[in-house]
C-alpha cells in the first residue's frame, strides 16, 4: 500500500576487516580435488559436470605459478540461487582465456557434496561466510580480485584484464 509509514529493525555486524580471504593476501595452498583423483560425479554438484572447472587444485596452481580464477559455490545446493550462475559465468570466460595460460577452478562448499554435513575444509581454508564467493589470483598467489554472489561474464572478463594479463 501506498503512503503506508512502516519501520524496520535489523542488527548489522560490520567488521573491521572482512571475514574472507581478502584482496591482497595470499591465497590458501587448498588441496581440493580433481579429476586426476576422482570422477567429476563425486566433485561437483553441476549437472552435467563441469569438468573444464575441475582439472587444477590450487595448491597445484599455486605451486606452478600460475594465474588462476576459482569459484566457491554449490550449484544444487546453493542458498541464493546464484551459486549455478557463478559456476556458469567462469564456466564461460574460461573458454576465452585458458589459452593464456589462465587456470579455472570450481571448489564444491559442502564436505562430500551434503549440506548436512556442513562445508568442508577448503570453504573453511578461505574464511568463507557465505556462498557463491569467485576470487583472482596472479600467479605470485595475491588474491588480486573477489566477488561475492553474482558476477557477470563482462565484469569477470575485466578483472582477468586488469590484474592478470597486464
Amino acid at each position: 500500500p501506498r503512503g503506508v509509514a512502516f519501520q524496520g529493525f535489523q542488527i548489522l555486524d560490520v567488521k573491521a576487516k572482512p571475514a574472507a580471504i581478502a584482496i591482497g593476501e595470499n591465497a590458501p595452498a587448498s588441496r581440493n580435488p580433481t579429476l586426476a583423483t576422482k570422477s567429476a560425479a563425486k566433485i561437483t554438484t553441476a549437472r552435467p559436470p563441469d569438468t573444464g572447472l575441475l582439472r587444477y587444485s590450487i595448491a597445484e596452481s599455486l605451486q606452478a605459478k600460475q594465474p588462476f580464477v576459482v569459484a566457491f559455490a554449490t550449484p544444487a545446493f546453493c542458498q541464493s540461487r546464484t551459486c549455478g550462475p557463478a559456476v556458469d559465468v567462469v564456466d564461460a570466460v574460461r573458454k576465452r582465456f585458458e589459452s593464456k595460460g589462465v587456470r579455472f577452478i570450481h571448489v564444491e562448499i559442502y564436505e562430500d557434496n551434503l549440506p548436512g554435513n556442513g562445508v568442508n575444509r577448503w570453504v573453511k581454508e578461505w574464511k568463507l561466510p557465505t556462498e557463491p564467493w569467485v576470487f583472482v589470483v596472479d600467479r605470485s598467489g595475491v588474491v588480486r580480485d573477489r566477488f561475492e554472489g553474482a558476477i557477470s561474464v563482462s565484469e569477470l572478463e575485466q578483472s582477468i584484464q586488469r590484474n592478470l594479463l597486464s
